[in-house]
C-alpha cells in the first residue's frame, strides 16, 4: 500500500473512532442525566415520610352517595392536621386530601403573609372559587381540583344555583422534600387559604 493511501485510510478510522467515542461518552452523559431523577439514596427510619391530612369530612353527616363538599357547606374542615411535621432531606410527606383543596408548597423562610393573594388563576372548570397563583418561591402546586372526575350519581344541589355533578375530590399527593428548612404548604384555593388553612414541613439535615 502507498503511504498516501495509507495515511488516508488511517486517517478516516482515528476521525471514524473519535466520533465513535464523541458519540458513546455523549450518550453516557445523557443517560446520566436521565437517570439522575431516579438514583436516589435509600432513605429509612421514623423522619422518612410523614404523613398530613390536608382537609378532612366532619363527623355526624351523610356523604352517601355522592355529598361533596360545596361552597356554604359547613361539611369538611380545612385545616392542616397536623399543624407541623417534621422529616429528614430526601424524605416525603403524603397529603391526603379530603374535599374541595388545591396543595401548594412554598420554599424555606416563605411565610403565608408573603403570598400574593392578587395573584389569581380560574379554575379550569368554573364555577369554583379562584385559585392563588404567586409562583414566587413556589416549588410544588398540586391539581387543579376542578378536573377531577365527575362521581357517578344524582347532581347535588349546593347553597345556590341549580343541582350540579360534583367531583371526585379525595386524593394523595406525595411530595419529596430534599433540602433542609421549614416549607409553608397553603391551600390554594382563595376562600380556604383566607381562613388560614396552611401548615408547615420542617426537614432537617
Amino acid at each position: 500500500m502507498k503511504r498516501r493511501e495509507f495515511v488516508e485510510k488511517a486517517g478516516v478510522g482515528v476521525g471514524a473512532a473519535a466520533l465513535a467515542g464523541l458519540a458513546t461518552s455523549g450518550h453516557a452523559r445523557a443517560s446520566a442525566k436521565a437517570g439522575a431523577q431516579h438514583n436516589h439514596s435509600p432513605i429509612s427510619g421514623p423522619l422518612a415520610t410523614a404523613t398530613v391530612s390536608f382537609g378532612a369530612w366532619a363527623s355526624g353527616i351523610n356523604r352517601r352517595p355522592n355529598l361533596g363538599a360545596a361552597a356554604g357547606l359547613a361539611n369538611n374542615i380545612h385545616a392542616l392536621i397536623p399543624n407541623e411535621v417534621k422529616i429528614k432531606a430526601g424524605g416525603t410527606v403524603n397529603f391526603i386530601i379530603a374535599g374541595f383543596h388545591l396543595v401548594v408548597v412554598y420554599d424555606d423562610g416563605t411565610q403565608p403573609g408573603d403570598i400574593n393573594t392578587a395573584i389569581l388563576v380560574p379554575p379550569t372548570n368554573a364555577p369554583a372559587p379562584p385559585l392563588i397563583n404567586d409562583a414566587t418561591n413556589r416549588i410544588y402546586r398540586g391539581i387543579d381540583p376542578t378536573i377531577l372526575p365527575l362521581l357517578q350519581g344524582p347532581p347535588q344541589q349546593g347553597p345556590v344555583g341549580p343541582p350540579a355533578q360534583p367531583v371526585l375530590q379525595d386524593r394523595v399527593e406525595v411530595v419529596h422534600f430534599p433540602n433542609p428548612g421549614t416549607f409553608l404548604v397553603i391551600c390554594g384555593v382563595l376562600p380556604h387559604f383566607n381562613e388560614g388553612m396552611v401548615g408547615y414541613v420542617k426537614v432537617v439535615p
